[in-house]
């Protein structure tokens, strides 16, 4: 895919109630959301995200599970038969993508469609799509000829082409970014010049790079679309809950989001070629006068607000709070759900998304209620992880 230089006119973005959503009739998938292959080395228990899959999976989709996960699904079967969450038991205990070639039949739903996606499901133009805008240069590029508002952001296409002059002009304080990154992988924070210098050295001279402004808030939305019928369907707004810079969770719903900022974007990425979710991450800064939306980046794939999302929106649960929570338990079974599990007559409650990890001691948890109900369920289940 060549460089942007066009401006294009989007079709506006169909805008969709999560709750109110049912599904079009559809071919069955197999789903393959292992994140092995896209992911930082060391973090423990990533080879147990495929899992959070099965929230979203229907009962008649394939699901590709890693074999560690084996133990625990009578538990979470359980759990989703008494929450009354659809999901398939055609489990493949095999993550690797040669599975997804073995079923033609089923439409593939994966976590990234990466390189080795494409080997065995080719689409050339998804591929391509994904590629393009998960560079956060090619990112800057695009939000420029689109319009979309970002922050102030210097891109190189070498790190050893940053001079000196480059290093004085920098705006400070800033982050020095590989402009294609893996869970925060490679992103420094530089209070002037001399943290800048040290930080060109992290990087090898031929990587491409951003200096972008810091952007001075705690408040990050993430923007979900689909792609659905030629266009970007409107799936989600959320807002990030961090622990200082560390990303805990996501809050549904958000008022006003600013979705017509990035809807340019969206659509382009559609027509371009781009299938399944994709997200854009939102900085909010709210000044005397007004508020204003800055746009960081481009995620081409399923996020860690996807799977709580996809799971409100099948059983219709508009207010939830989703987060990790550490756990002393190393089996689902051994976890007291009893008065705090999701009720579908109440519409509150708990929810287990990322289930796998609690096998290293951690989960992603939906408490479904308002804002005092999340809190109430927080406590309550806090005590009993």
């Amino acid at each position: 895919m060549g460089e942007a230089t066009s401006n294009p006119k989007p079709a506006p973005a169909m805008d969709r109630n999560p709750a109110a959503f049912a599904p079009t009739e559809r071919a069955p998938r197999i789903l393959n959301h292992d994140i092995m292959g896209c992911t930082a080395e060391g973090v423990l228990g990533n080879h147990l995200y495929s899992g959070r899959a099965l929230g979203v999976s229907e009962p008649d989709d394939l699901i590709q599970l890693h074999p560690d996960l084996r133990p625990q699904w009578d538990g979470i079967c359980s759990h989703y038969d008494r929450i009354g969450l659809s999901y398939s038991t055609n489990v493949i205990w095999d993550v690797g993508t040669h599975q997804l070639s073995a079923y033609p039949e089923h439409e593939p739903s994966v976590f990234f469609f990466g390189a080795a996606e494409q080997r065995v499901r080719p689409d050339e133009r998804w591929h391509q799509t994904v590629d393009y805008i998960n560079s956060k240069n090619r990112f800057m590029d695009l939000a420029d000829n689109l319009g979309v508002p970002v922050p102030k952001t210097l891109c190189f296409d070498r790190v050893g082409s940053i001079d000196n002059n480059a290093v004085d002009a920098a705006p400070y304080p800033c982050y020095l970014k590989a402009a294609v990154s893996v869970s925060g992988v490679g992103i420094y924070r530089c209070e002037g010049p001399q943290q800048l210098r040290a930080a060109i050295t992290a990087f090898d001279p031929g990587v491409p790079v951003q200096i972008q402004q810091e952007v001075l808030t705690d408040s990050f939305l993430n923007l979900q679309y689909e792609a659905t019928d030629g266009q970007a369907a409107r799936v989600a707004a959320t807002e990030q809950v961090l622990d200082g810079c560390v990303h805990q969770g996501n809050r549904h719903p958000v008022p006003a989001p600013p979705w017509e900022q990035v809807d340019p974007m969206a659509q382009w990425l559609v027509e371009q070629g781009i299938r399944g979710l994709f997200a854009f991450d939102v900085a909010v800064l709210d000044g005397r006068a007004d508020t204003k939306h800055l746009a960081i980046e481009c995620n081409p794939r399923w996020n860690g607000a996807s799977y709580p999302t996809m799971i409100a929106r099948k059983l219709g649960i508009d207010y939830w709070l989703a987060r990790t929570f550490p756990t002393r338990h190393r089996m689902l079974a051994d976890i007291d759900l009893s008065g705090i599990e999701f009720d579908a007559a109440t519409g509150t409650g708990v929810i287990l998304v990322n289930w796998g990890p609690v096998l290293v001691g951690k989960l992603l948890v939906l408490l479904a209620g308002d804002p005092d109900q999340q809190q109430h369920l927080e406590r309550a289940l806090g005590q009993r992880l």
